[in-house]
């Protein structure tokens, strides 16, 4: 038993990845399965198609590698936040589909509580403002439109759990019930401080809390998974959210470290400490990681829509046929042109949390054509990045009377594989950004955390020094150019968000 098998359970997609004892891939097994789109604004997921995937992946990768079960030593799951799930005890039906992190569908449940004045109460124990990015509106709104749920909630015959939850109760075959601090920390249930479910947000949002599961470290034993899923029982002994794993992965193990993920969406954490720093700049405190009973906290900023640009460039205005076309296309973009694309077609994420605007596309002329939407899309990830990098060092000096975080930027995640949008990104952030050789972090870190506890991985010190660079991109815009660029952007949010 030498290798760590790592579920990547995302939004668009399920992955099994298989690690060896050296911390190296060996395969990788990947299905995409059906986004649903019941209204305007509402994402949903079936969620036997993120179980049948996630177990497809798995036998998939197994097979693939030329292992068998027995090679396997631990598995680790890392998995889309906030995506809701409500199934039935007995059964392990669920009574709905899967409410994804992305859907809108509860924002005037959020502006009535913020109006009611409950947004400073609910920021000071979860760390989290009132969204409906969260899973806590989107568990109301189930168990107030699904007939009976209420009640049976209230009768324990239903349990909730975000991604990770419902797949290690579907791995275990209902023996285990839980999650882990970071995946917990988002479901603005949970008070990060005393770190416990909290009883005052239960109330509040008419959750029943025996609906909940129970919350452990993120290295730590999940139970083991049916024997006739993959030949034998295999231990599950690491969980942690996407972005938290992807912070894991990246070693940013030391306060004033930063990384930030470029999937669907761009999450960016700056890692606190020991210590939950608050925000005056609208970002969320959370939980990084959790290990030995002990939480270390981070600021947080969510885009909601990075990778997700591309894909609109090609599914919707189909301008191009792959992803990997934006590079070419950008750098043949009319440099006399300055195109800004604001992508808030789900609203705008961190700092601004406006829920409510849309997208909007600024400087148009009868010259403007694919080259310069390309280019305006890859550049409205590098702009919202600085949105969110100007807050966490604003917040961070506040926290530490004047100390500056780490001025390097580490990036992992798809979009990070492209040479231009990089380049942009430390050309408009001013900063070095690093790519690790390694850039399936998220995996990787659910992979550490699962190895480490089983006794295949190293410790922290010994996985930080594991930690890879493959390129560093140094800024090599000027100040005036960068300030030109900035502001327009600026303006172009502020017009955005006005509309």
């Amino acid at each position: 038993m030498s290798h760590i098998l790592a579920i990547d359970q995302g939004t668009t997609s399920s992955r099994a990845i298989l690690f060896d004892a050296q911390m190296k891939i060996v395969a990788t097994a990947q299905e995409e399965f059906e986004q649903h789109y019941p209204a305007s604004g509402w994402v949903e997921h079936d969620p036997s198609d993120l179980w049948s995937t996630t177990a497809g992946t798995c036998r998939a990768v197994i097979e693939r590698a030329g292992l068998t079960a027995a090679d396997i030593t631990a598995i680790g799951i890392t998995n889309q936040r906030e995506t809701t799930v409500v199934w039935d005890k007995s059964t392990g039906q669920p009574i709905h589909n899967a409410i994804v992190w992305q859907d809108r569908r509860t924002s005037d449940t959020c502006a009535a509580l913020r109006e009611a004045g409950h947004e400073p109460m609910v920021t000071d124990r979860t760390g989290l403002l009132l969204d409906p990015y969260f899973s806590g509106t989107k568990l109301k709104w189930i168990l107030d439109h699904v007939e009976g749920a209420r009640a049976r909630a209230e009768a324990g015959e239903l349990l909730f759990g975000t991604v990770d939850s419902f797949l290690i109760w579907k791995l275990t075959g209902g023996a285990v019930h839980a999650t882990d601090a970071t995946n917990a920390a988002r479901t603005l249930l949970y008070d990060i401080r005393k770190g416990r479910w909290s009883r005052t947000m239960c109330d509040l949002l008419e959750i029943p809390i025996q609906m909940l599961p129970e919350v452990r470290d993120c290295a730590a034993d999940y139970g083991v998974t049916r024997a006739d899923l993959f030949g034998r029982e295999i231990p599950i002994s690491g969980v942690a959210g996407d972005q938290q794993a992807a912070t894991v992965g990246q070693a940013c193990f030391a306060p004033g470290m930063m990384k930030s993920t470029y999937g669907t969406g761009c999450f960016a954490l700056l890692n606190t400490g020991d210590a939950p720093v608050v925000s005056h700049n609208r970002l969320l405190t959370t939980i990084a990681y959790q290990l030995d009973g002990k939480p270390t906290y981070a600021l947080e900023g969510s885009i909601f829509i990075a990778g997700a640009v591309v894909q609109w460039l090609r599914d919707g205005l189909k301008i191009i046929r792959d992803a990997k076309e934006t590079q070419p296309l950008a750098e043949a973009a009319d440099p006399q042109q300055d195109v800004i694309l604001v992508p808030a077609f789900t609203g705008l994420g961190a700092p601004y949390w406006n829920a409510d605007c849309r997208g909007a596309i600024y400087g148009l002329s009868r010259n403007s054509g694919p080259a310069e939407f390309a280019r305006a899309a890859l550049e409205s990830v590098g702009f919202q990045t600085l949105d969110l990098l100007e807050a966490m060092r604003a917040d961070w000096a506040d926290a530490t009377s004047g100390q500056t975080a780490e001025g390097v930027l580490r990036v992992d995640g798809g979009m990070s594989a492209s040479d231009w949008a990089m380049q942009f990104l430390s050309d408009i952030i001013g900063a070095p950004v690093d790519r690790p050789e390694v850039l399936e972090t998220t995996a990787l870190g659910a992979a550490w955390l699962a190895g480490m506890q089983a006794g295949l991985y190293p410790d922290m010190d010994g996985f930080a020094k594991e930690w890879a660079l493959e390129r560093r991109f140094a800024p090599a815009m000027d100040d005036t150019t960068r300030n030109a660029k900035t502001a327009r952007w600026k303006s172009a949010v502020q017009a955005t968000m006005s509309v």
